[in-house]
Parts: C-alpha cells; structure tokens; sequence
C-alpha cells in the first residue's frame, strides 16, 4: 500500500500486520462452511453495496485486504475514500475465486462498516463548525490496535488528529497536576525532561477553570492550553484571557447540538472522543452478482 494513502503520522500503524492478523483471528484451521459447500475451483463476483447514506471510507484497506486473501482477485473501484455515498450506490466489484471472496468478505465489511461510521460522524460535526476556524479532532479513546484504522477514518470525514498516542505529544492532564504537584511543577518537569532527552514535543496543558487558565498564561512556556469542561461564557471569556498566545482546545461535554456555538467562539481546535467511541457503523453489504 502506498504511503500517500494514509496520513503522515500514522505510519506506526502496520495496516499488513493488522490485516494478517484479523485473517488468522477469523479463518482459525479452516473456512469450513465455504470448504464444504464451495468447490476450489469455483469462480464468482461480487459487488460491495451502500444501504445506508454517508461518508466512505476503508476502500483502500478493503483492497489490501482482498489482496492479502488472493492475489488473484480482480478489484474494480467505482468510488474512492472520502466520497460521499447514498443508497443503492456500489463501492466497488470483486471477482474471482468465491472461496477467497468469502473468506474476505466479513474483515473488509467490518472495517469498512466502522470506518465509514467514523468518517460519517465526522463529517457532520465538521460541517457543523463550517464558517470558523475551528479544527474538529479525535482523541485517545479509540479501540485497542485499531487506532490506526479509526484515526484515518476520521481525516477521511474531513476532520483532523490530536496525538496519535502518549510519545508524539505532552499533554499535561488533570491527573498529571495533581501527582506533579501543580501546573508550575508539571510544566517545569516536562520541560527538564524534554531537554534532558533532547526531544521537540508540543506541550498541552488541561485547563478546569479560569483561574487555572490564568495560572498557565502566568507560566507560559507551552504551545496549546485544553479548556476542559468549559461552559460557552466561560470559554469566551478564557479565548480572551489567551488573546491568540497559545492555541486552544475546547474539550468536554461537546455534542451536535452545541458543538457549533463553541466553534463560534474563537477556539482553534474542538476535540471530539466520541467521534471513534460512540459510533453507529455505517450499513454496507457485499452481495453475490
């Protein structure tokens, strides 16, 4: 797969690795239903079908994945990544060999399904915020090794990434202050310890307030402050304080239903956790033709 096809900083992710192992997971000694009423020499095709209106994403994965099963599939995609799709639309056609279709069928639709959930979800909040220079982002909660695959989805429905994972960013938390000692003491240890380890991280540091928010511009040296929990007045008032010093991220308790009027408030980024784990999967189908 080319490395054009996924962000940049996803690269950690082994989507060939990933893809191996989901096989192994699934198949175990043997696809016997298939082995049993299929001949190996049987040949079909199938097309991948929408039931459901969206945003798409996973195609370049599900070909990695057919290829992965059989070499010999012939793939033929009619809409790419990041379309956007509606009932009765067809992905893409696979032919060849019906037992290597079979076998991938479930892995390619239960990526496919979830990712294009992902893609949807972000989307709509994306074109919620249209009109601002807000970014919408991810966060951490996202499923176990398949961080890689829901971190994708989300550029794919227009939004953007916060960290991949705890080693691309500092990010100084609630828990990290309080076992540090304080702001003054978590920011001052970070900076010695990225000197020591001669690293260029950006540092993040969560705000529960305003007068946190007024602790943190007092101390400086840091690149975004997090307004965590903030309410619409209180989160006016802290893009004040900040006036543009440092970046800023709303954060908590933002849904559809306001995440507009937080946009409109100046914020640079609003981070989304819900976008990879409070998702519907998107309704795809790959049928026999």
């Amino acid at each position: 797969m080319s490395k054009q096809l996924i962000p940049e900083r996803l690269y950690n992710f082994n989507i060939q690795k990933f893809i191996t192992a989901a096989i192994a997971e699934d198949v175990g000694d043997g696809d016997h239903t298939s082995l049993a009423c299929i001949p190996s020499s049987a040949n079909g095709k199938a097309h991948l079908l929408v039931k459901e209106n969206g945003i798409l994403a996973g195609v370049e994965l599900a070909k990695e994945i057919f290829k992965t099963v059989d070499k010999s599939l012939k793939i033929n995609v009619f809409l790419n990544d990041g379309s956007k799709i509606k009932v009765g639309d067809v992905v893409l056609t696979v032919a060849g060999k019906s037992q290597s279709i079979l076998l991938a069928e479930r892995l390619v639709l239960n990526c496919m399904q979830r990712m294009s959930g992902i893609a949807t979800k972000t989307n709509h909040l994306v074109e919620l915020c249209k009109g601002t220079k807000t970014k919408v982002i991810d966060t951490r909660k996202t499923t176990p090794l398949i961080r890689g695959l829901e971190k994708w989805a989300v550029v794919l429905g227009g939004g953007a990434n916060h960290r991949i994972g705890l080693y691309d960013m500092i990010l100084i938390k609630d828990n990290h202050i309080d076992y540090a000692g304080g702001i003054q003491q978590a920011i001052d240890a970070s900076k010695k310890y990225l000197k020591a380890k001669n690293k260029k991280l950006k540092i993040e540091v969560e705000a529960r307030n305003l007068d946190e928010v007024k602790e943190i511009l007092s101390i400086g040296r840091i690149n975004r402050i997090m307004l965590d929990n903030f309410s619409i007045a209180d989160i006016k008032k802290a893009i004040k304080l900040i006036d543009g010093k440092y970046e800023t991220e709303a954060s908590g308790g933002i849904t559809e239903q306001n995440i507009s009027k937080y946009a409109k408030c100046g914020v640079d980024f609003i981070s989304v956790g819900a976008l990879t784990h409070h998702i519907k999967s998107l309704d795809l189908s790959l049928k026999a033709i």
